[in-house]
């Protein structure tokens, strides 16, 4: 079990320039961080999502760093509040993640971290369909209440560990994740908490989510960190 420090991260807000428009985020930073892990939210979520904040939270006290970034513009916002179509745009939205990846690599206090992705819900097949596509850079992958499906034939080109987490009530999203786990070479783990339905809402859910993150990233953001079999479950 990863250990907490007694730290307070600083936060800063950034902005990543997506052609003529910006794409806000928020940067916490903690002294001494060993990674990064860039939060890519779910379905009609935002960097104000309280759930990822926590996690968030939990990771910085882990001495990680972590930016909480939406991946459409505020005019974009507007639009899929009104159609719930670019929620669902995977390959634009795995775009959107390559391209803070590359910000992130031109900014003086992230620019040698080691990168982590944590994906929640639809957010988990952009993360991975964008760690498919940038394998140097992508460390390790967190999915919580993930839909892997929807990151298609990129599954089989992920080179990150990555962690799968679904809710034990969340049947058909469990059985998702399990399907996509058959098609994929990296080294894959599921872990089901019990009790918990698709946003973790119960007592002692969410906690669980960011406790099993935090151990993953802390073991996985290193620098030449020598990655270990993890067997994946019949």
């Amino acid at each position: 079990m990863a250990r907490e420090h007694d730290v307070r991260a600083t936060t800063t807000p950034v902005r990543v320039a997506i052609g003529h428009q910006w794409l806000q985020g928020d940067l916490g930073v903690p002294s001494q961080p060993q990674g990064l892990v860039v939060f890519a939210h779910g379905s009609g979520s935002s960097r104000h999502s309280p759930r990822n904040q926590f996690v968030a939270g939990v990771l910085q006290r882990h001495g990680l760093s972590t930016l909480l970034i939406d991946l459409l513009t505020p005019e974009e916002e507007t639009i899929d509040d009104r159609t719930a179509e670019l929620r669902f745009d995977i390959e634009m939205l795995a775009g959107r993640l390559a391209t803070i990846v590359d910000w992130l690599r031109r900014q003086g206090a992230t620019s040698s971290l080691p990168i982590g992705f944590f994906g929640a819900s639809t957010g988990g097949g952009a993360a991975l369909m964008a760690a498919a596509a940038r394998p140097r850079d992508i460390a390790a992958v967190v999915s919580r209440g993930g839909r892997p499906d929807l990151a298609g034939a990129s599954l089989a080109h992920v080179k990150a560990p990555t962690l799968l987490i679904v809710g034990g009530r969340d049947e058909v999203v469990i059985q998702m994740n399990r399907d996509a786990m058959k098609r994929m070479q990296a080294q894959v783990k599921l872990e089901i908490v019990p009790g918990a339905t698709h946003l973790f809402e119960e007592p002692g859910t969410l906690e669980r989510v960011a406790a099993l993150a935090a151990d993953w990233f802390v073991r996985y953001l290193q620098p030449g960190v020598t990655m270990k079999p993890v067997e994946k479950p019949a």
